[in-house]
């Protein structure tokens, strides 16, 4: 989680979920990480969420892309290829922020099913896989344009930032919303790179939305298992939990097939429809 080099934290993780699957390392979910507080200097205890972990060097993250607002971010034209840059740095830049979403998610929360710490690490990895082929795609486009050559902005983390201390709302507002919106988006990113001649772009785009799929079925499956647990009805708390954290109100069109190929049931998809 601490590891700053981007391509170094993609191949960590991937060996971390091929020695998981091997055998050789195992779940302790009732142990409770501590984290060294370098910020503060005292020993910072986890347990169901730490806010002042963010504080200290979590998650780790290289000095470039320079976060700025998403309001300072240029638009640019993708019919150019600086502006094709531009798209791809930013899908880069999200991917690289999903592996540590999925991350924060093993390490921050103890004492659920090992199937929990199972999904999650290998949607971690999944992200990697994806992050690494949009770098590496990004990269043929010449040698100005890599990883960190643009600025980006921080809204994904924001999100985890606010729910540090509320398992249920992570799953709710992070995998059930903001990467669930990616579902609805995936569709007419990739149009964009097929009518830029992307072709290479266009199939990564493929593999990302099928991928991302299973990750906000996986948050829908925890979520409701959250949600029968504590004996609560999933719309109505998915509701109270949104204008609670602040969460963005999702307008249309939305990726009605994609949302209930990820597990979204007919409620859930008319409550989404109402709210535009």
């Amino acid at each position: 989680m601490r590891i700053c080099d981007p391509y170094e934290k993609a191949a960590g993780v991937s060996a971390l979920r091929d020695c998981v699957r091997k055998g050789g390392a195992y779940w302790y979910p009732e142990r409770r990480f501590v984290l060294t507080g370098a910020a503060h200097g005292t020993d910072e205890a986890r347990g169901q969420g730490d806010a002042n972990a963010f504080e200290a060097g979590i998650p780790g993250r290289p000095a470039a892309p320079v976060l700025v607002s998403p309001r300072e971010l240029k638009q640019r034209a993708v019919t150019t290829t600086e502006g094709r840059a531009a798209l791809l740095h930013a899908l880069t830049h999200i991917e690289f922020n999903a592996i540590n979403l999925a991350l924060d998610a093993l390490w921050r929360f103890d004492g659920l099913p090992v199937a929990y710490y199972d999904d999650w690490l290998q949607v971690a990895a999944e992200e990697a896989y994806h992050f690494s082929l949009l770098a590496a795609h990004l990269k043929t486009l010449g040698d100005d344009y890599a990883y960190g050559c643009f600025p980006a902005h921080d809204g994904l983390w924001d999100m985890a930032r606010r729910t540090s201390g509320d398992w249920l709302a992570r799953l709710a507002l992070v995998p059930r919303t903001l990467e669930a919106r990616g579902l609805d988006a995936s569709p007419p990113i990739r149009a964009k790179l097929a009518s830029a001649g992307d072709k290479d772009g266009a199939a990564i785009l493929d593999i990302i939305l099928r991928d991302e799929i299973g990750h906000v079925a996986i948050g829908n499956r925890w979520y409701r298992w959250g949600c029968e647990r504590l004996g609560v009805e999933p719309v109505a708390t998915y509701a109270r939990l949104a204008a609670q954290y602040g969460a963005p109100r999702l307008r249309g069109p939305f990726n009605l097939a994609a949302r209930r190929a990820a597990g979204f049931d007919d409620d859930e998809l008319a409550a989404l429809q109402a709210g535009e």
